[in-house]
């Protein structure tokens, strides 16, 4: 366990803050274009996911990485250049090689959620190129987050599935 896990409150969600909306992830509306909202979320995870080692230095050192299977993002309140956003990561779940995981994006100023999104990450052997278990240091670091995030409320996103209600 490195230090910065060693200070993690696991009863509280991750947290990341002072991320920036480009002015290349605006689109003709005049707000963050929906494709860009994939991108910055994938750039929040990365952050997020620093302290308990399972970003980009997670492959360097044991030759796995995450795979995203699965991506649900709700779109809630526009964002605009310039402004100023935060994140939360919340640990739905886990098995020996996925993460049901959820990230709200909020306005850093105004303090709105304007988007969440909701995945599901898989292990990747990258030798392989299929699934693998979790190393047995990192099962128990999320044994140890999911101690602590599955005593949090579901988020109401969370879940969610898309489409039109049948008419009688």
């Amino acid at each position: 366990m490195n230090s910065s896990q060693e200070t993690l409150d696991y009863a509280q969600p991750l947290a990341l803050t002072g991320m920036t909306v480009k002015p290349d992830y605006i689109d003709g509306n005049g707000h963050m274009n929906v494709g860009y909202y994939n991108v910055i979320f994938d750039q929040a995870l990365d952050e997020l996911l620093k302290p308990l080692e399972l970003d980009w230095s997670y492959m360097k050192r044991t030759n796995f990485s995450t795979f995203a299977l699965e991506t649900h993002v709700c779109y809630l309140q526009e964002v605009v250049e310039g402004d100023t956003l935060s994140f939360t990561f919340q640990l739905l779940g886990h098995d020996a090689k996925r993460l049901h995981c959820f990230l709200e994006m909020h306005h850093a100023e105004k303090g709105y959620l304007a988007a969440t999104s909701e995945q599901m990450l898989l292990n990747v052997d990258m030798a392989t190129r299929r699934s693998a278990p979790f190393p047995p240091d990192y099962q128990a670091l999320l044994a140890k987050l999911w101690d602590g995030h599955s005593k949090l409320p579901r988020p109401p996103q969370a879940g969610k599935s898309i489409g039109l209600a049948k008419k009688g």
